[in-house]
C-alpha cells in the first residue's frame, strides 16, 4: 500500500519535469528563431556584394602600353582572364563539374540541406574526415565576391563565430543568387570567376596555361585535373604538386563514372596517366614587340611614382597591374621592328662565326689558370641554379619541407647556401656566430637558425636536401630532348642534351643591345635589349660593359675645346708612359698602353687619322698633354654620365684614372647614347626619355615626361668634332646610307665587347655585342672588333629605316651648319683620310676577310647542330 500511494505521488512530479522540459524547449526554438531570423536580417543588410557587382564584375583593370603613333603594344596585369559564355563551355567540363562539385545543382534553391546534413553527421558526430563538402556551387560563387576575414589571433570560440557568420553571409547571398539568376548563369559566372593561380584566371586562361588549348578542346582527364584544381587550386597545382593534382583528378573522374558520364573502363585506363604538363605555357612579357622596354619599363614606373610621390587622390599608391593606366611612350613600333630585324639578321651571322671559331673548344677552360677556372665554374653553377629547371626541382623536393618550417619561423632565408651553411654548423665545421660574421647567414635570423637546427624539422630538412642533391645530379646530367633557342626557326627547336648542358649551351650565345633615339627631343623610338626575350630574360641596354674606344672622341673633344689643340696637329704612334708624379694623375705605378693590335708603326697622325683608326697612342698622348683626367669626367658629366656614381663593390664608375681615355669604364646603353646626342645636337646634351604620359583610368594626366637639356661642347668645336665621326665613316668606310652619317667603333680587352656609336641628325643610335660572360667573346681582333660584330647592325637598321615608306624618314637633314672660323680650324681635309704607309690598307684586309667570311658562311650554311657534339 505504501509503494503505491508513493507511485501516486511521485506521477504529478514526472508530469511538471515533462512540462518544464517541454516549455524550455520551445523557449529554445522560439529564442532561437527570433536570433536566427535577427542575425539573417542584420547579416542580409551588411556588406554583402549586389547583384550589379554580380553581373558587372569589377576585375581588376589592365594598364595598356601605347607608342608614339597611339598603337597598343603591350598590357601588365594581374588577372589573365576571357570570359566564356555558357554555350561555350565544354561538356566535359561542366559533367565533371557537377558530378564532383554539386550533383543536385538543379535540384536546391543554392543551399543543399542533404549534403549539410550529412557533413554535420560524418564530420561533426561521427568524426569521419572523409564525408564530402556541404557547399553548392552557388555557394561557391558567393564565397568568391568577398574577401575571407583574417581569423589569426582570434581565439577559437572568436574564431568560430567569424566563421559562422561567414557561412550564414554565403548561404544568404547563395540564396539572392538563385531568386536572379538561372543555373546556367551561376555556373558560367562561377567557371570565369574563378582562379586557377598561375596567371589563369578562368576556365578559358586555366586551358591555355595548362594545357596549351581552348577550354572547348579539353580532353576528358584534362577537364578533370582543372575541374580538381576548384577545391583548392594551390593544392592541387598540377605544375607543382603533380602527384596531388593526379589523386584529385582521379577523384574527379570517379564521380564521373558514378553519375555515368564516363565508362568504367575509360576510367581504369586513364587513372593510371600521369597529369600531362607537356604544354603548360604561362602568358608573358616576351610575347610581342619591345619585350625588353616593356620588361623593363615595369621596374621605371614603380620607382618614378615613388620617387615623385605620384598617388591616387586618395592617397593610395598606383598599382601599373591593376589600376588602367594609359601608358603612352615614345617607342615607334616601325623602328622597333627594323631594329628587332637588324639584330637578328646580324647576330644570327656573329653567332655561327663564334660556333666555327669555338669547334672543339671550351670557353670554362680555355687559356685560363686554375683560379680562372674555378671563377667560370663557381659561375656556371649559379647560372645553372637560377634555372627554371631547376627551381621547379627544387620547389617540389623542397617546397613543403621548407613551407611547414617558415609556419613556424616566419619568413626564414633558406637558399641553397644558407642549407649548406647550417648543415656546417651541424656538423660542427663553422660556429653559428663565425657563419654569421662572415655574412654566411643573416643576425636577424640567428635564433630562428638555433632553435631550427634543434628541432624534428631540421632532420627532415637534411634528409629531404641530401635526397634533392642527389637527384639534382641525376636529373641535370642525363640526356634529354627539350626545347631550346634557335636561330634558324627564328625561335626554338628540339635537341638533346642535359639540362646542365642546356646552360651551357645558351650561355654561349652572343647577346646584343640597340637604342635608338632622336637627339632633339630625346625621345628613344626603339629599344632591343637582347637576342630572345624569351630565353634571355637580362636586358643589355641598361646592363654595365666596358666601353671601349667609343669613349674616345670626348677626349678629342676636351683636347681641342680646352686645351685649343689643332685637330691637324700631328703625334708619333709610339708608346706612352704616363708615370706616378707626372701632372695631376695621381699614379701609383706606371701606366703604358698598347694599341689594340700590339704594335707601333712609328709614323705621325693627326687628330683625323688617330681617331679614324682608333689609335690608343694618340689618345694617350693627348691625355698626357691635358695633365689631368678631370677635365674629361667634367665633359661626361655634362653629357649626362653621372661621374658621382659608385659601383656596388665601392669603386667609382668613372674613375679618377687615365685609363678611362681608352674606355676603362662600364657605362649603359643608354648613357653611350645620350651623350652621343652632344655631337648630334650641336654641342647640347639632351636626355634620353621613354615617356610621353600617364594617364589614368579617367584619362587623367598624372605624367609627362620631358627631357632635360644642357650646353656640353662650344658648337665650334662640336662641329670639328662631327667632322671627324663622319670621316670615321667615309671613303673605304663608307655605309651607303642616304643620310648624312658619322659614327665610332670600341672594343674592349680580349675582345669582350664590341660597339658602335652613330650619329645622324635626326637619330643617335648605340650598338653593343659581347657575351653575358666575358669569356664569351672572339679570339681574335679580326673576328671580334665593333666594327665587325656591332657596326653593321647600325647599317641594316638606317638602310631600312630609309627605305621605309610609311615612316618618310628625312634623308636630306643635315647636321647644324658649323660656326665661322671652322674652315680655318680644319684646313686639313686633305690629310683624313690620307694613308698613313699599311695602315689602311690592314684596316681594308680585315673589311675584306670579314666580307669574305660572310660568303663562305652563306655557302657553307653552318648548321648549330655540328655543336652538340660539344655538349
Amino acid at each position: 500500500m505504501t509503494d503505491e500511494n508513493t507511485h501516486i505521488e511521485s506521477a504529478p512530479k514526472s508530469r511538471r519535469w515533462l512540462k518544464w522540459i517541454t516549455w524550455l524547449l520551445w523557449l529554445g526554438v522560439i529564442t532561437g528563431t527570433i536570433f536566427g531570423v535577427v542575425l539573417f536580417y542584420n547579416l542580409s543588410k551588411s556588406d554583402l556584394p549586389s547583384f550589379e557587382q554580380l553581373e558587372n564584375p569589377q576585375y581588376d583593370l589592365a594598364s595598356v602600353i601605347y607608342d608614339v603613333n597611339g598603337n597598343s603594344f603591350g598590357k601588365y596585369y594581374v588577372e589573365n582572364r576571357e570570359p566564356v559564355i555558357y554555350e561555350e563551355i565544354s561538356p566535359l567540363v561542366l559533367q565533371a563539374l557537377l558530378a564532383t562539385e554539386d550533383e543536385r545543382f538543379y535540384s536546391h534553391s543554392g543551399i543543399d540541406l542533404e549534403a549539410l546534413f550529412r557533413v554535420l553527421t560524418k564530420t561533426v558526430l561521427l568524426q569521419k574526415g572523409e564525408s564530402g563538402g556541404g557547399s553548392t556551387i552557388t555557394q561557391q560563387l558567393a564565397k568568391l565576391l568577398f574577401d575571407r576575414p583574417n581569423l589569426s589571433g582570434m581565439s577559437s570560440f572568436k574564431r568560430a563565430l567569424k566563421l559562422v557568420e561567414v557561412k550564414l553571409k554565403e548561404w544568404i547571398t547563395a540564396t539572392r543568387l538563385e531568386k536572379s539568376y538561372t543555373k546556367e548563369e551561376i555556373i558560367t559566372m562561377y567557371l570565369n570567376k574563378f582562379e586557377f593561380i598561375n596567371g589563369a584566371h578562368g576556365i578559358q586562361a586555366a586551358a591555355e596555361t595548362y594545357f596549351g588549348k581552348r577550354q572547348e578542346d579539353l580532353k576528358v582527364e584534362e577537364a578533370a585535373t582543372l575541374v580538381g584544381m576548384l577545391k583548392n587550386p594551390s593544392l592541387y597545382n598540377p605544375r607543382r604538386f603533380p602527384e596531388k593534382s593526379k589523386s584529385r583528378r582521379n577523384i574527379v573522374l570517379s564521380q564521373m563514372v558514378k553519375a555515368e558520364k564516363l565508362a568504367k573502363a575509360a576510367y581504369d585506363t586513364l587513372k593510371i596517366q600521369d597529369v600531362n604538363m607537356d604544354n603548360f605555357k604561362r602568358t608573358t612579357q616576351s610575347e610581342g614587340p619591345a619585350p625588353y622596354f616593356r620588361s623593363e619599363l615595369t621596374k621605371y614606373i614603380r620607382d618614378l611614382f615613388n620617387e615623385q610621390g605620384i598617388v591616387k587622390p586618395d592617397g593610395s599608391k598606383y598599382n601599373v597591374y591593376t589600376d588602367g593606366l594609359k601608358i603612352y611612350t615614345t617607342i615607334d613600333l616601325r623602328y622597333q621592328a627594323h631594329a628587332e630585324n637588324a639584330v637578328k639578321e646580324h647576330m644570327k651571322w656573329n653567332q655561327d662565326r663564334y660556333w666555327n671559331v669555338w669547334k672543339g673548344r671550351n670557353p670554362w677552360t680555355y687559356d685560363a689558370d686554375e683560379v680562372q677556372r674555378e671563377i667560370r665554374r663557381d659561375i656556371l653553377e649559379r647560372r645553372v641554379k637560377s634555372s627554371e629547371r631547376y627551381l621547379d626541382l627544387r620547389e617540389r623536393q623542397l617546397g613543403e619541407t621548407i613551407s611547414k618550417i617558415r609556419e613556424k619561423y616566419n619568413d626564414l632565408p633558406l637558399s641553397d647556401n644558407v642549407i649548406k651553411t647550417l648543415i656546417r654548423v651541424k656538423d660542427g665545421k663553422i660556429k653559428l656566430r663565425g657563419a654569421i660574421n662572415q655574412d654566411k647567414l643573416d643576425k636577424a635570423f640567428e635564433k630562428d637558425y638555433e632553435d631550427l637546427l634543434n628541432i624534428k624539422g631540421w632532420n627532415t630538412l637534411r634528409q629531404k636536401w641530401d635526397s634533392f642533391q642527389e637527384t639534382y645530379k641525376e636529373v641535370f646530367n642525363k640526356k634529354i630532348k627539350m626545347m631550346v633557342f634557335d636561330y634558324k626557326t627564328g625561335s626554338e627547336k628540339e635537341m638533346e642534351m642535359s639540362p646542365r648542358d642546356s646552360v651551357k649551351f645558351h650561355n654561349q650565345h652572343l647577346q646584343a643591345g640597340m637604342l635608338a633615339m632622336d637627339p632633339n627631343n630625346g625621345h628613344i623610338k626603339a629599344w632591343v635589349g637582347g637576342i630572345n626575350h624569351k630565353y634571355f630574360k637580362y636586358d643589355h641596354v641598361n646592363s654595365r660593359r666596358q666601353v671601349g674606344s667609343t669613349i674616345k672622341p670626348f677626349v678629342y673633344a676636351t683636347a681641342i675645346s680646352l686645351q685649343g689643340i689643332s685637330p691637324c696637329q700631328q703625334y708619333e704612334d709610339i708608346q706612352y708612359t704616363i708615370a706616378p708624379g707626372d701632372a695631376n694623375f695621381d699614379m701609383e705605378e706606371e701606366w703604358s698602353p698598347a694599341n689594340a693590335n700590339e704594335s707601333f708603326t712609328g709614323n705621325m697622325y693627326n687628330l683625323y687619322q688617330g681617331l679614324l683608326y682608333s689609335k690608343n697612342s694618340i689618345t694617350v698622348r693627348l691625355v698626357k698633354e691635358m695633365g689631368s683626367v678631370s677635365v674629361i669626367r667634367e665633359l661626361l658629366s655634362n653629357a649626362g654620365i653621372d661621374i658621382s656614381m659608385i659601383h656596388p663593390n665601392g669603386q667609382p664608375v668613372v674613375p679618377r684614372l687615365p685609363s678611362i681615355c681608352l674606355g676603362a669604364l662600364d657605362l649603359t646603353l643608354t648613357e653611350m647614347t645620350g651623350a652621343y646626342t652632344v655631337f648630334a645636337n650641336n654641342g647640347t646634351y639632351t636626355e634620353p626619355i621613354f615617356l610621353d604620359r600617364i594617364e589614368d583610368k579617367n584619362g587623367k594626366v598624372i605624367y609627362r615626361g620631358v627631357a632635360s637639356k644642357n650646353a656640353a661642347i662650344n658648337p665650334l668645336y662640336n662641329a670639328v668634332m662631327v667632322d671627324m665621326l663622319k670621316n670615321n665613316v667615309a671613303g673605304g668606310f663608307k655605309f651607303g646610307l642616304k643620310t648624312k652619317t658619322g659614327g665610332k667603333t670600341g672594343t674592349t680587352n680580349d675582345y669582350a665587347d664590341g660597339w658602335f656609336m652613330g650619329i645622324t641628325p635626326n637619330l643617335v643610335v648605340g650598338t653593343w655585342v659581347g657575351g653575358d660572360d666575358k669569356w664569351i667573346r672572339f679570339l681574335t681582333l679580326d673576328d671580334g672588333q665593333g666594327y665587325v660584330v656591332a657596326r653593321p647592325i647600325f647599317e641594316k637598321f638606317m638602310k631600312a629605316v630609309e627605305k621605309d615608306g610609311n615612316i618618310a624618314f628625312d634623308i636630306t637633314a643635315d647636321f647644324d651648319p658649323p660656326p665661322s672660323g671652322f674652315s680655318d680650324f680644319v684646313d686639313c681635309a686633305k690629310f683624313k683620310q690620307k694613308k698613313v704607309e699599311d695602315e689602311q690598307a690592314e684596316i681594308m684586309k680585315t673589311k675584306t676577310y670579314n666580307d669574305e667570311f660572310e660568303e663562305e658562311l652563306e655557302e657553307e650554311d653552318f648548321e648549330e647542330e655540328d655543336m652538340e657534339e660539344d655538349f
